[in-house]
């Protein structure tokens, strides 16, 4: 007897027509015609079946916090960290984590269930750490929530920054995290880096940093965190963030960077929604997109994935943590508009972000977790067009969350008639 059996759904790899099977939490096969008895099942009516939705950089500490204690008024990164700054004295335990399990239940609905989120170590109190590390226990049942410590106000430019990173290692916080491009000088900022990498090493933790969050060609904070990577032995254990300058780089400069970045094995996470928003602010015209080289990056052999980073926070005033948004965002931005460039759009929200992430177990496969997401569309390229509908999102087997379709009425020509806007065509 199967706990679950969903039937009939389209998986991300093309494969159409499939039944999943699940026990005890695990995917134990996927096959055409099934007929196993099952103690639920699912009919996916040829509809989309596809692993969890990742968001692989995000800010849970401050998410929906929107007009507290302003609005950005210029758009600008400075200005959101200025603000940040404001709100930071006010801040509570209570309050961070009410705004956080909102987020959750706004990914929860959404097919996000992975989140790597910074939390702010410039504050001597440490309370957005020991909110989120609550928050990562209370819905450890529905999320994996990942924590990495992220100095906002830089390593080395706030004097207590190592000492509260350590402090938030020791609490459990998983990651460590840095900001070279806001240290005082280029050369503080390679130097955080180096220091970063050696507390990474030393505990055997992963990292990621916010890299290049700038729209300086010159800052290349990213060619030192590879170098670091590769010294200190840490391949495939860290992650640069952003990298907008690379948008600004010269293209023999980068023809030189890709290499270094894909034999450090480090990952990428882009984040389309808030780059094109906040960077570029000082051109007028012809104004830079400011995401990072997402198309040469793929095709030199980096994992790159993308990120929410922001919603309803000092940088950023929209998003409701639907990571099919972000990823139709990225494809436009990137040009990723042929069709295997459109699924690395759909890779970049799923398995690309689990290995960011490093998680186990993640994927639709026999032995995998049974976490599964089902959308109203039927490939995974007409889930990037519609942004469609979650009927279902399932945890470990069991259903934590259904959406009824989408279907509006239309009242014209004196008649009634009802619209669908999933095709099948891909």
């Amino acid at each position: 007897m199967l706990d679950l059996l969903i039937k009939n759904v389209n998986l991300a790899n093309a494969e159409k027509g499939q039944d999943i099977a699940v026990i005890d939490g695990k995917i134990v096969e996927i096959a055409t015609h099934i007929t196993t008895p099952a103690q639920q099942t699912i009919q996916g009516n040829g509809h989309l079946a596809s692993a969890p939705f990742i968001d692989s950089h995000f800010h849970m500490d401050s998410t929906l916090s929107l007009g507290q204690p302003r609005l950005n008024q210029s758009g600008t990164l400075l200005e959101g960290i200025a603000l940040w700054g404001e709100l930071k004295p006010s801040l509570t335990v209570d309050a961070i984590k009410k705004r956080a399990l909102e987020l959750c239940r706004w990914s929860i609905a959404r097919g996000t269930l992975a989140i790597r989120t910074h939390v702010d170590i410039s504050d001597d109190r440490l309370l957005a750490v020991d909110a989120l590390l609550e928050v990562r226990e209370e819905m450890s049942e529905y999320i994996d929530i990942q924590i990495v410590a992220f100095p906002q106000d830089g390593f080395l430019r706030y004097a207590k920054s190592e000492q509260n990173l350590l402090r938030a290692l020791d609490k459990g916080v998983d990651v460590v995290g840095g900001i070279p491009h806001f240290e005082r000088t280029m050369a503080d900022g390679s130097a955080s880096i180096r220091r970063l990498c050696e507390i990474a090493q030393q505990r055997d933790l992963l990292v990621d940093m916010h890299c290049d969050e700038s729209d300086d060609p010159m800052s290349r904070h990213i060619e030192v965190l590879a170098s670091e990577t590769i010294r200190q032995g840490l391949q495939g254990r860290v992650t640069g963030s952003h990298l907008t300058s690379m948008h600004s780089m010269d293209n023999y400069y980068v023809s030189k960077l890709l290499p270094l970045i894909r034999e450090a094995q480090v990952h990428v996470v882009a984040n389309p929604l808030i780059n094109i928003t906040l960077q570029g602010r000082s051109d007028s015209y012809p104004k830079r997109r400011g995401m990072t080289r997402v198309p040469e990056m793929l095709e030199a052999g980096i994992n790159v994935a993308f990120g929410h980073d922001c919603v309803m926070d000092p940088w950023y005033s929209f998003g409701t943590h639907d990571m099919l948004d972000v990823a139709h965002m990225g494809l436009h931005v990137a040009q990723m508009t042929g069709m295997s460039q459109m699924s690395a759009a759909f890779e970049a929200v799923t398995n690309n972000a689990a290995k960011v992430m490093r998680l186990e177990n993640y994927g639709l496969q026999v032995g995998c977790h049974a976490d599964i997401v089902i959308c109203e569309a039927s490939s995974a390229i007409e889930a990037l067009q519609l942004r469609p509908e979650r009927l279902f999102v399932i945890r470990r087997g069991k259903v934590i969350a259904s959406t009824e379709p989408r279907v509006t009425k239309l009242h014209i020509q004196n008649t009634e008639s009802s619209v669908s806007f999933s095709k099948g065509l891909f």
